[in-house]
């Protein structure tokens, strides 16, 4: 198959300059711009004037740094409302269900919770939850929540850990800011998360985190009875929970 023709110079190296900006640290001048994306100055420097004057890009201090404008900050709402995480991951997600015959849940972070997208009951055995479609879990006490939490930075998890007050849900429930800072490294050396009866009595999850380059977008959980979460058995699911993880993240 040929490769399509892209129309628009301008613009393809309007593209160049943003991905550029992506992936700075601080605010670049126009001559580290011009250096790291190729583009001579001249051209660079009428591009971002142009970007400016659109609200792309801001142009602040005696040093004429630039960032990125404020308007991105509705087209990105825009674009991760239109992302439908649930219709990348269901078919995937049904395929666990059926293969492991427990309940799959899918989950987004909001507002320092996790908001429940979806559940997949179990077909033959399905076990009896508090939790709802559209409903909120705490991120603390979750299986979900941590393998979210595993993601964050150790400002974000610092920031969490100053606005959240901790009770106890479950029998289990971590309340202690430090028991749960070493849990979320566990879960981050190990690659999955555990809720044993932390959130809710006799029931036992294993989660999984939902990565777009490197970003958090969501993340999933095998929910069982206790009983029924042997070691055989979540060996077994450990290993279809991550085929079913990787295989997501290749269709995001």
């Amino acid at each position: 198959m040929s490769e399509q023709k892209l129309y628009g110079s301008s613009l393809i190296k309007a593209k160049q300059i943003l991905d550029y900006m992506m992936t700075t640290e601080e605010a670049p001048e126009l001559k580290e711009i011009s250096a790291n994306t190729g583009i001579g100055k001249p051209t660079a420097l009428k591009l971002l004037n142009t970007m400016v004057s659109l609200g792309l890009m801001r142009k602040m201090g005696d040093e004429k740094k630039y960032y990125l404008g404020t308007d991105f900050i509705a087209y990105a709402e825009k674009a991760s409302n239109d992302f439908n995480l649930l219709q990348y991951a269901k078919p995937a997600l049904t395929k666990l269900r059926d293969a492991t015959d427990e309940t799959i849940n899918l989950g987004v972070e909001g507002n320092n919770s996790v908001v429940l997208l979806a559940k997949m009951e179990s077909k033959n055995r399905s076990i009896k939850l508090k939790s709802q479609v559209g409903g909120k879990m705490n991120l603390y006490s979750s299986s979900m929540g941590k393998a979210m939490l595993a993601t964050w930075t150790s400002e974000q998890l610092q920031h969490y850990i100053h606005e959240t007050e901790f009770r106890h849900v479950g029998p289990n429930t971590i309340t202690s800011p430090d028991e749960l800072l070493k849990e979320v490294d566990k879960t981050k050396k190990r690659g999955f998360s555990v809720d044993n009866e932390e959130n809710e009595p006799e029931v036992f999850c294993l989660g999984f985190s939902l990565c777009k380059n490197g970003k958090l977008v969501g993340a999933f959980s095998i929910t069982a009875p206790k009983y029924r979460m042997t070691e055989k058995n979540r060996e077994k699911y450990l290993v279809l929970a991550k085929q079913t993880q990787q295989e997501i993240e290749k269709t995001l």
